[in-house]
Parts: C-alpha cells; sequence; structure tokens
C-alpha cells in the first residue's frame, strides 16, 4: 500500500459518492488563492462529518478550528434552518477567506465566526449559558486537543457526540518518547478520554490524500 494508492482510492471514492459542488470547490479555490496551509479534511470526509451530524439531528455545532470554512460549510448543511454553528479561528487572515466562503454558501444566518485564541474564546462561551451542543468538532493545535477535550465536555451533554481530528500523525501517536509537541497533546487526550467517566469513545485510523491520520469520536453518556 502506498500513498499514491490512497490517493487514488479516496478521488475514486469522491467521484462515485460526492458530487461535485460549486461552493464547496469555490472554497477550497478561496483558501488555495489565499495561500492557507492544506490541511482541510478531504471532500469525503466533509462528507462523514456532514452525514454525522444529520445522523445526530444536530441543531447546534461548535466547531475549534475553522481554517478556510470547507468543514464548517459541510456541517452547518446538516443544521435545519434555525440551528447554529459556533466556529472559532485564531488566525484574522484565515477568518476572513472564511467569512467569505461561508458567505458565499449563503450560510451566514445560520454560522458564528469568532476570531480568536480558542482557549479565550472558549471560556466565555462555557459563561454564556448558551445550552449544551449536539456536536463539536475539534480540528486545531494538537497540543492543545487535552484543553479543547475539557471545555468540549463542559458544553456538551448526554447523547452529544464530539470528533477529534488528525489523532494518529502518520502512526507517530505510539511513539512513547517522541518530544513533539503535537504527539504529546494527542497522547494526553487519549490518557483523558480512556479514563474519562461518561464517555464511550473509539480512534479509528484513516488513510488516504491526507496520508496516514485518524479521527477520535466520542459519545456523552452521561
Amino acid at each position: 500500500m502506498t500513498e499514491a494508492l490512497w490517493t487514488a482510492v479516496d478521488e475514486y471514492i469522491i467521484r462515485m459518492l460526492v458530487p461535485p459542488d460549486p461552493v464547496l470547490d469555490a472554497a477550497l479555490d478561496a483558501s488555495d488563492a489565499a495561500g492557507l496551509p492544506a490541511i482541510q479534511v478531504t471532500p469525503n470526509q466533509g462528507k462523514l462529518l456532514h452525514l454525522l451530524a444529520r445522523l445526530q439531528g444536530t441543531r447546534r455545532i461548535l466547531e475549534i478550528g475553522t481554517l478556510g470554512g470547507y468543514s464548517t460549510i459541510w456541517l452547518a448543511r446538516a443544521l435545519p434552518e434555525d440551528g447554529l454553528l459556533i466556529t472559532l479561528e485564531a488566525d484574522p487572515r484565515h477568518a476572513e477567506v472564511a467569512r467569505a466562503n461561508i458567505s458565499r454558501a449563503g450560510l451566514d444566518a445560520m454560522v458564528d465566526l469568532r476570531v480568536g485564541r480558542a482557549l479565550e474564546t472558549l471560556p466565555r462561551i462555557t459563561a454564556g449559558n448558551g445550552g449544551a451542543f449536539d456536536l463539536i468538532f475539534i480540528d486545531a493545535d494538537k497540543q492543545s486537543i487535552p484543553e479543547y477535550f475539557r471545555f468540549a465536555r463542559k458544553l456538551s451533554s448526554r447523547g452529544s457526540l464530539i470528533i477529534v481530528d488528525n489523532v494518529i500523525r502518520d502512526g507517530r501517536v505510539i511513539d512513547a518518547a517522541s518530544p513533539d509537541p503535537d504527539i504529546l497533546g494527542i497522547r494526553r487526550f487519549n490518557e483523558m478520554l480512556a479514563t474519562e467517566p461518561g464517555v464511550c469513545a473509539t480512534a479509528i485510523q484513516t488513510v488516504g490524500a491526507k496520508g496516514h491520520d485518524g479521527f477520535a469520536i466520542v459519545l456523552v453518556t452521561i
């Protein structure tokens, strides 16, 4: 198995099951033109997020890490007309691109993009008493995943789904001696998850156009 083959299979799946979408394609093009890193979810992963949100009957979504708004659009499209998605982005330049992409998708009314470091924004959301989120997607800096997860637990309730991206990192997550802050953050998160009361969780490896990585999927049970 090679990365070229993984990518070819991804392209086949996308061609068969993820029809071309001018709005999503434009979001990718705009992000690329603005020089944003090409680290957003792939189209088939975006559709997976969309399907999970629909299965949840989601009305409120929290996304930590907006980038250019590609996954934001996939998730927001799963919401009812009166649904809400709050997305957090630390980089003002990324946020500017995302706002334009979200607006082009016609989702301004249901997407609330907040600019600033998530660890500064999340306490305000927690104190805001807006209610629990049905789905929380964490796709931001990996060294802070444990802190993001602590907030996600505070902002969730029984039945909420928490999804964490990039938890395998080309298999480097198993290296207990790694000094990489991203690997350390993911390993701390996994250790937290293994002993966290009130959740049922697993992690899935993925291969494809983004290489070897994976998602953690957490169902809040209490």
